[in-house]
């Protein structure tokens, strides 16, 4: 278990509870009430510090090493089910952007998400799970598939951004995701996009319009990251803190402005710290999401899409 600055006083009595345990254990001292007092103390701490945490904390918890990833919420939710499809028929299969067809009960979904690694050899293989404009363009293929048999979209989101390298900015990466968000708008079938982790930038945007949009407690989703915004506007890094609490990235943020519709909420200390109750809770909001358009008409469908974009940035004094 990977722990973070502020989640060090968590460590501390969480080892002082694991001692105390194992004295009891191997000697004849009673040391229940002991244990008892420990545990009380972290149940605390955990309240305390998850209660009252900075944005930059929670841009922390959302690159937590542990914290579970677009297949591993697949693989979780749909099981033996899913069938994921490669390529984009024009150049080759890019490894961070995954996609394809799984079932959640009776109902078909065609799943899209940016795929990071887990260790250095899965993270170079998955680009750290920033796409290039073939990983756009075959979620774009699915889409297309998808619409052709009416089957919805599911979109989990989790990147630092579109791969920024040379050769992605000669093959059309900005066309790439511009043409997504084009496509998503009029897409004739459901889109539920899902913030799982980080959503960055037009990374995130390339596949993240949606009919119902929701966030993971703790992720954030916003033009620039806070380290990316802090090297531009001070010329360093160390006021990425800072650059988080202006950017209002947070889900909160994000649904006090109406960008986003729906916070997802996490175990306490995170979506790593109970995987299973993570997992249960997204697929029972992706389909609780579906029943909310599963009956509209296609144009119904697109029309309310294109109203609910329309509206955004729109303020009257």
């Amino acid at each position: 278990m990977e722990y973070l600055e502020f989640e060090l006083p968590i460590k501390e009595l969480e080892d002082q509870l694991q001692k105390c345990q194992t004295i009891g254990e191997e000697s004849d001292v009673d040391v229940t009430e002991t244990c008892i007092q420990i545990q009380k103390k972290l149940d605390l701490a955990k309240k305390e510090i998850y209660k009252n945490l900075t944005p930059w904390q929670r841009v922390q918890l959302s690159r937590h090493p542990d914290r579970p990833y677009t297949l591993d919420y697949i693989n979780a939710i749909c099981g033996d089910s899913f069938l994921e499809l490669h390529g984009d028929r024009n150049f080759k299969d890019d490894k961070a952007m995954i996609g394809g067809l799984g079932k959640i009960g009776d109902q078909s979904f065609m799943f899209i998400g940016q795929q990071k690694g887990f260790n250095t050899k899965t993270r170079q293989y998955r680009n750290f799970g920033m796409a290039n404009p073939e990983g756009y363009r075959k979620a774009l293929r699915l889409m297309k598939s998808a619409e052709k048999f009416g089957i919805p979209v599911v979109s989990l989101i989790d990147t630092p951004g579109a791969y920024p390298g040379l050769e992605a900015e000669e093959r059309g990466q900005g066309e790439a995701i511009a043409r997504n968000i084009l496509e998503m708008t009029r897409l004739k079938v459901p889109i539920i996009t899902i913030i799982i982790g980080e959503g960055a930038s037009g990374g995130a945007l390339g596949i993240g319009v949606g009919d119902k949009v929701l966030m993971l407690e703790n992720t954030w989703y916003s033009v620039i990251s806070p380290e990316s915004c802090s090297s531009i506007l001070w010329r360093s890094w160390e006021y990425k803190e800072q650059a988080a609490e202006a950017l209002k990235l947070t889900a909160k943020d994000m649904k006090r402005m109406k960008l986003v519709d729906e916070i997802v909420k996490e175990p306490l200390g995170g979506a790593h710290k109970d995987r299973e109750q993570t997992f249960t809770t997204v697929s029972n909001t992706i389909v609780k999401s579906y029943n909310e358009f599963k009956n509209l008409s296609p144009k119904e469908l697109v029309d309310q899409r294109m109203d609910k974009y329309s509206q955004m940035g729109v303020y009257n004094d």
